[in-house]
């Protein structure tokens, strides 16, 4: 594949989003109009983007990669916590086992 025909896949921060939905909203132009003044790819942005600020509201939408909210975050965090305190018992065990020989 040659590099012209490779691109990268631009990310959009949370700010950029809400202001371009917010300016969407409030201008009364199409969506392609819109993504062609932003420099948005595709009018599919701009309508998901709206979708999810609707659906999740203002804080809760467009997390980021990774970065979980509310009851998923709590979840992902305790599941981090008992595979840690588990490698460190199984650690403690070994060395138990190795001490215990002499």
């Amino acid at each position: 594949m040659t590099e012209d025909l490779k691109r990268e896949r631009r990310q959009y921060d949370r700010q950029f989003k809400m202001d371009a939905v917010k300016y969407w909203s409030s201008s009364g132009k199409s969506a392609k109009t819109i993504c062609e003044e932003l420099g948005i790819p595709g009018p599919d942005y701009l309508k998901r983007w709206k979708k999810e600020l609707k659906k999740k509201g203002g804080e809760s939408a467009f997390p980021g990669h990774g970065n979980k909210i509310g009851p998923d975050a709590e979840f992902a965090h305790l599941r981090k916590q008992l595979r840690d305190v588990a490698e460190e018992r199984d650690i403690l065990k070994k060395a138990l086992a190795i001490l215990s020989r002499y």
